[in-house]
C-alpha cells in the first residue's frame, strides 16, 4: 500500500466533509430508514421465537458451570439477589449487537450503497464511465465471505475482550476491516475495472483501511445505548430499534465517505492515463457541490 502523505489526508478530509453534508440529504435520510425497517422486522421475529429459549439456554450454562456459579452468588450478596435474573437476557443482547452491525452492514451494502454510489457520482461525477467492473452476485458473495472472516476474527480474538486496552481496540478494527472490504468493493463496483480497484487499493490502501477504522469506532458508539444495565431490558423494545438506526446510519455515512474518496481516487487514476477526460472525469467544484446537497 502507497502512503501518499499531506495528498491523501486531504483526499480524506475532503470526503469526509462532503459525507457529512450529504447526510442531510433528503434521500439518504429516507434510505436510512429501510435496513431499519427490515432489521426490525427479523428482530421482532426472532425475538418472539426465540427470546425466552435462548435466555433459558444462557441461564442453564452459567449456572452449569460451577466457577460461574460461585461468582455469581458472590457478586449476588454484593449486588443483590437481582442480579442473576437479569444477566442472562444482558449476555443474549450483548451477544445479538454484533449481529446487528453484520445485518446493518449487509443491508446498507445490498440495498443502499448502489443508491448513494449513484447520488454521488450524478452530483460530483457525471461524466465518470461505468464500466461495470463487477455484478451483483459477486458483490454479495464478497460481502458474505468477508462477514464470515470477520466473525471468526471476532470468535478467535473473544478472550481477548476481557482485557480492557484490547477491548477498546479489536472490535473497531474487525468492524473497520470488515467496512472497508466490504465497501470498496460494493463502491466501485459499477464504476471501475478490477484492475482498477487494485490499484486504488495500492495506492490508497491506509486510507481506506483509516476510513474504515474511524467508522468502526463509530460503529461502536451506538453500544452506549445498552450502558443503562438492567434498564436496557425494560426498555429494549426502544432501544433496540434506536440501536439500529443508529448503526445504520453510521453505516450510510461509511458508504458515503468511501463514495466520495474512491470515486475521486478513480477519477483521477483516470485522468493519468487519459488526460483529455479530464474535464469530464474529475469532479466539477465550482458547481452545486460546493453547497450543500438540497
Amino acid at each position: 500500500m502507497i502512503d501518499d502523505g499531506g495528498a491523501g489526508m486531504k483526499e480524506l478530509n475532503d470526503a469526509f466533509w462532503r459525507a457529512v453534508a450529504y447526510c442531510l440529504h433528503p434521500r439518504v435520510i429516507g434510505l436510512s430508514f429501510l435496513p431499519l425497517l427490515i432489521g426490525l422486522g427479523l428482530a421482532i421475529g426472532l425475538g418472539w421465537l426465540y427470546w425466552e429459549s435462548a435466555v433459558a439456554a444462557v441461564r442453564g450454562t452459567l449456572e452449569s458451570w460451577a466457577m460461574v456459579d460461585a461468582a455469581l452468588k458472590w457478586v449476588e450478596a454484593m449486588a443483590g439477589p437481582g442480579f442473576r435474573s437479569v444477566l442472562a437476557p444482558m449476555i443474549v443482547v450483548a451477544l445479538a449487537v454484533p449481529a446487528v452491525v453484520v445485518l446493518s452492514v449487509l443491508l446498507v451494502a445490498l440495498l443502499m450503497v448502489p443508491a448513494i454510489v449513484d447520488l454521488v457520482a450524478a452530483r460530483r461525477f457525471p461524466g465518470l464511465e461505468r464500466l461495470r467492473g463487477a455484478g451483483i452476485v459477486a458483490s454479495v458473495a464478497w460481502s458474505l465471505l468477508c462477514t464470515v472472516l470477520a466473525l471468526l476474527a471476532l470468535v478467535v480474538t473473544l478472550p481477548l475482550w476481557f482485557i480492557p486496552p484490547l477491548v477498546l481496540v479489536l472490535p473497531p478494527l474487525i468492524w473497520g476491516w470488515l467496512t472497508y472490504r466490504v465497501m470498496i468493493y460494493d463502491v466501485l463496483a459499477e464504476h471501475a475495472t478490477r484492475e482498477e480497484r487494485t490499484e486504488i487499493i495500492r495506492r490508497h490502501g491506509l486510507w481506506l483501511l483509516a476510513i474504515g477504522v474511524l467508522t468502526g469506532y463509530l460503529g461502536a458508539a451506538p453500544g452506549m445505548v445498552w450502558a443503562v444495565g438492567a434498564m436496557a431490558i425494560v426498555f429494549a423494545p426502544l432501544l433496540v430499534p434506536l440501536a439500529i438506526w443508529i448503526y445504520t446510519f453510521v453505516f450510510v455515512f461509511s458508504a458515503l465517505w468511501f463514495a466520495h474518496f474512491c470515486l475521486a481516487a478513480l477519477a483521477a487514476l483516470r485522468a493519468e492515463s487519459s488526460p483529455w477526460v479530464t474535464a469530464l472525469a474529475l469532479p466539477d467544484d465550482t458547481s452545486h457541490e460546493n453547497r450543500p446537497p438540497v
